[in-house]
């Protein structure tokens, strides 16, 4: 029930970014639903390029429920490629493209003594994490699921909080509300020097790769197709290695 009433919140703040759109296909709009991960390179995306764009900023899963359940943006884009394959695979959006990559980190209040995971498992330490279903949550699990069984269960019993997105654990962390959070690098790079990265062992670190696709019976499908390509080169590629993304694989 927690995840319906998250998913028809998200439903209810998209028809309100989005109202007054209205049926007017005159208009070069693209209208957005982004992985919160990618919220500050978006910004700083549209205003370079001049592109008239509405967006919506939540959790990969809940923005690919939302798509199920008959929300058509013109654009989504995922903080991974599972979401969007699988809405390929239903037919609900086109071929996704992936354009840019992440690394996932240990994040910290800047002046937080930890410097590693190892001290995750200390009594006392508090620590966020993403749900199981958000991607942030299951890149942290395949982490953790590396570790022996003693490290990795002391490590879960110190979880305090599951979030729905990346952006939620860092606003945890810069509140003070816990000592250590798993979120992404670009997530760092966006708190202004409120948090440091703290990198994981190279053998633990997933591959995490952004995946986009224009929705099916989307508004502005010819929109939806330069604004995905405009994140390979040009002002969305700039933006998103600004925001601290890798380039695309391969």
């Amino acid at each position: 029930m927690p995840r319906l009433i998250a998913v028809l919140a998200v439903a209810a703040a998209y028809l309100s970014a989005t109202e007054g759109c209205g049926s007017d296909n005159s208009s070069n709009q693209v209208v957005i639903s982004a992985a919160s991960s990618l919220e500050p390179a978006f910004d700083d995306y549209v205003d370079a390029a001049g592109i008239d764009a509405k967006m919506s900023f939540a959790g990969s899963d809940l923005l690919a429920a939302q798509i199920r359940q008959g929300v058509k943006p013109d654009v989504y884009a995922a903080a991974g490629t599972t979401l969007a394959d699988q809405l390929y695979e239903e037919g609900l959006a086109g071929e996704p493209t992936v354009f840019a990559t992440n690394q996932l980190v240990l994040a910290v209040p800047e002046d937080s003594p930890i410097d590693s995971l190892d001290e995750l498992t200390r009594s006392g330490i508090t620590i966020v994490v993403g749900d199981p279903t958000v991607p942030v949550g299951a890149y942290t699990r395949e982490v953790l699921g590396k570790l022996p069984a003693d490290q990795r269960n002391a490590i879960y019993d110190n979880v305090r909080s599951q979030e729905p997105d990346a952006s939620s654990i860092a606003g945890k962390l810069t509140e003070g509300a816990v000592d250590a959070g798993f979120v992404y690098v670009t997530d760092v790079t966006a708190s202004g020097g409120e948090l440091k990265a703290i990198q994981l062992p190279a053998k633990l670190r997933p591959d995490i790769a952004y995946g986009a696709a224009v929705v099916a019976g989307a508004k502005n499908p010819d929109g939806a197709r330069k604004f995905i390509h405009g994140l390979l080169s040009g002002e969305g590629g700039t933006a998103l290695r600004k925001a601290g993304f890798g380039p695309p694989p391969g």
